[in-house]
């Protein structure tokens, strides 16, 4: 990538409570149509695990995106807030907030949302309810467990001597696990009994993408299997668990089964890195153009209640 690109670190939301990098293609090159916005994970602040999104959101930038990530409320640089909204509809707000500022200062209209397992929870949540929202890339979200899962679970666990043991001598938690999971694993219970905890996570799940899929966003999901207790641990298991949304076919679904679930690995961070670029590159830019990649921006401190701090291809504004 031989293209530079500049930042802005921003203040906005309704009481510029909110903090943000704003990355950019330098003004001398054409800005595409289709921005991003990358969201926390978890209590992990803007940068992501290992620099991921602080790498994702420059190499975008010189690809000619405009890449947006932010703190949510009471995280990172960001201050709390100051109402009773519970955490999932403080998160849905912010969300908002940073659309209509990339919307207000930057004429943006087609946006990507990105995010890493509780990120790519909030995103699935908001992204159906929300015209500018064409797609979104989920890391590693929720899915929940099947039968096939269980009995796999079970045989990577027994690999274990000592699992062995602890499975022999009926203690240890694999034999708890065995003795609930039993009929599952072996397939004889198909689905949860309807009130636990996993039918509800997978009536939500099923409910949210089939909003998405209503919509026809795009939507690209990346599983990751590379440690023992990982929440999935085969290719199919997200058509499995949610088998009333028709997603084969409408969804991309990536299956690293080396990779942990916060990419520690720079081969498979690299790997992520390409597809994702890829993928976002994909959406079509239209004759409208999108915001001024320039300074201008800068001068609607008032309007957008926003501190502005330059940078060009440094660490400064992380």
């Amino acid at each position: 990538m031989t293209r530079g690109f500049s930042e802005l670190a921003v203040q906005f939301g309704p009481s510029a409570s909110l903090v943000g990098i704003l990355s950019r293609p330098l003004p001398e090159f054409e800005v595409r149509r289709t921005a991003v916005v990358i969201l926390n994970t978890g209590i992990a602040h803007r940068i992501g695990h290992h620099r991921m999104y602080v790498t994702m959101a420059r190499d975008l930038a010189k690809l000619g995106h405009l890449v947006f990530r932010f703190d949510f409320s009471g995280i990172g640089d960001s201050a709390g807030r100051d109402d009773s909204l519970s955490p999932t509809d403080a998160h849905q707000a912010d969300l908002a907030d940073a659309l209509d500022w990339l919307t207000e200062n930057c004429d943006v209209q087609d946006v990507v949302l990105i995010g890493l397992c509780a990120g790519a929870e909030i995103a699935l949540r908001y992204g159906y309810k929300d015209q500018r929202v064409l797609g979104m890339v989920l890391l590693d979200p929720t899915v929940p467990p099947t039968p096939r899962f269980y009995a796999q679970y079970i045989a990577r666990r027994l690999v274990s001597l000592r699992s062995w043991l602890s499975f022999a001598s009926g203690r240890g938690r694999i034999w708890q696990e065995l003795s609930t999971r039993a009929k599952r694993a072996v397939g004889a219970e198909a689905r949860p009994a309807p009130g636990t905890m996993d039918d509800k996570v997978r009536n939500e799940l099923e409910h949210l993408y089939g909003q998405a899929l209503d919509r026809d966003l795009k939507l690209l999901i990346v599983l990751t299997a590379g440690t023992l207790d990982g929440r999935q641990n085969y290719r199919e298991q997200l058509f499995d668990a949610l088998p009333n949304v028709p997603l084969r076919g409408r969804a991309q679904v990536e299956y690293y089964k080396d990779a942990d679930h916060t990419f520690t690995s720079p081969v498979a961070r690299e790997r992520l890195q390409d597809l994702v670029y890829g993928w976002v590159g994909g959406f079509q830019d239209s004759d409208r153009a999108a915001g001024p990649a320039d300074d201008s921006i800068e001068n609607s401190e008032e309007r957008s209640r926003m501190t502005v701090s330059p940078t060009r291809e440094s660490a400064a504004g992380d």
